[in-house]
Parts: structure tokens; sequence; C-alpha cells
């Protein structure tokens, strides 16, 4: 179940100017505090979302991520065990280890 935040409009109640609620996204919007019976308005939230910060963070989130260093030469910057570090255009040897890092 989604919680909503919601803001008195005046006066608040012991539940303070700002409140969160639970309920269904099905049900409508509170139009008055279920404590106090005084108005209230729904505020927009930010979404929490949750993204890699670095390279180690995408090594950890089992992500391979290539650099460009000169033409057809690629650096494995979240290189593992016994891949190699540079991947090069047809050398399919020097190609990070994909079948390791995903599974079913």
């Amino acid at each position: 179940m989604p919680v909503y935040e919601y803001e008195h409009v005046g006066e608040a109640c012991s539940l303070g100017a700002q409140f969160e609620h639970v309920q269904s996204i099905k049900d409508d919007a509170l139009t008055v505090c279920p404590k106090c019976g005084r108005p209230v308005k729904r505020l927009i939230s930010l979404p929490y979302i949750s993204t890699p910060k670095g390279d180690s963070d995408l090594k950890g989130m089992g992500f391979t991520k290539l650099v460009k260093r000169d033409t057809g030469v690629y650096e494995n910057v979240t290189q593992t065990g016994s891949e190699s570090r540079y991947m090069e255009a047809g050398k399919p040897e020097t190609m990070p280890h994909i079948h390791k890092k995903v599974s079913d």
C-alpha cells in the first residue's frame, strides 16, 4: 500500500502540519484529516530512485562497464576474476565473461 503525504490547510492538529497516511492507490485523496476533521491537501512527493554511484557499485550489481581507450580498444573498469583488463576488437578471448555474470 502506498504512503501519501498530506498537509493541513490552516491550523494543524496532533498529527502535525504534515502527516503521512497509508491508503490504497484506488482510494480518493483525503479532503479532511482523519484525526481532527480539518481540511487537508495531498502533497506531491519525490520518488526514491536508487542508482549506482560509481564503478564499484556497477561491479557489485554484476554490470560490465567498458571505457574507450583507443581505436578498437576498451578498458573493462569493472573487471572481475580472470577477465582481461582490456578488450580488443577481433580478439574474443579479451571479451568480458558475460555468461558468468548473467544467470536465470
